[in-house]
């Protein structure tokens, strides 16, 4: 199977998450192309989108993982390339 090109939105309502979310995104560092994080300090969550370049299960275990972390969601899309 090959690489696959995908978005991971995170939304983290928990701010007690945050380092397990960071965390969680380190042991991925090597295939994160980019990553975005933006404070949204008036509604106290914060938004996260990364980029990333990997096999499919590798993409869906890092969301997966994410995922199931107390107060944080995550949702995935894949390009067609």
């Amino acid at each position: 199977m090959d690489n696959r090109i995908a978005v991971i939105s995170i939304i983290v309502e928990k701010i007690e998450s945050v380092p397990e979310v960071n965390h969680q995104l380190s042991l991925y560092g090597n295939y994160i192309i980019g990553r975005l994080g933006i404070p949204f300090h008036e509604k106290k969550v914060n938004i996260i989108s990364i980029v990333i370049n990997a096999k499919q299960d590798l993409i869906n275990s890092l969301s997966g993982k994410i995922g199931k972390i107390d107060g944080v969601h995550t949702k995935t899309a894949y390009s067609n390339i």
